[in-house]
């Protein structure tokens, strides 16, 4: 196998840690959706990033990720249906976490990019974004950035980090 991607190099999948012990980064603060654009009446839904099932385990090149947006909806319903993008990009490959942590630029580094969502808080709304994990990709780790981006420009940002395994 490793002779087939000369890439590859199997040191990597020995050192690499179990998905359930890959940290999370957060930036900028957490994914809760900002209230935006509420005229009073109630506040609309906030929109939170990922579920484990997500994030916790492998994937492999030719794999789609798909992020399911957790919905946290109001008590009181809202007056404005919510003027929110999400969107979704997985970078990398990075060969260890620490090179992922340190967030170096490196040769190589490649992105795949979900079509943005743009939920309409309709209640019991599931929205998700769907990332399609290139068939080429390189074993390693990467940087999985999702974002709410609200009326303004007004943005709250996280990042995973998920783990790509060569195929069988």
């Amino acid at each position: 196998m490793a002779a087939a991607n000369p890439a590859y190099d199997p040191a990597h999948e020995l050192a690499a840690p179990a998905p359930s012990q890959l940290p999370r980064r957060s930036v900028a603060g957490s994914l809760r959706r900002r209230t935006v654009g509420d005229s009073g009446g109630g506040a609309p839904p906030a929109y939170t990033c990922c579920q484990d099932l997500d994030v916790d385990r492998p994937y492999q090149p030719g794999q789609t990720l798909t992020v399911q947006w957790t919905v946290e909806s109001p008590d009181e319903p809202g007056s404005t249906s919510p003027q929110v993008e999400l969107t979704a990009r997985l970078t990398g490959p990075y060969g260890t976490v620490d090179d992922l942590k340190a967030a170096s630029a490196a040769p190589g580094l490649v992105t795949f990019t979900a079509t943005p969502v743009r939920p309409t808080g309709t209640p019991g709304e599931r929205p998700a974004s769907t990332i399609a994990i290139g068939p080429a990709a390189k074993p390693g780790f990467y940087d999985l950035v999702t974002s709410v981006i609200g009326d303004g420009n007004t943005t709250a940002s996280g990042s995973s980090i998920i783990q790509v395994a060569p195929k069988p």
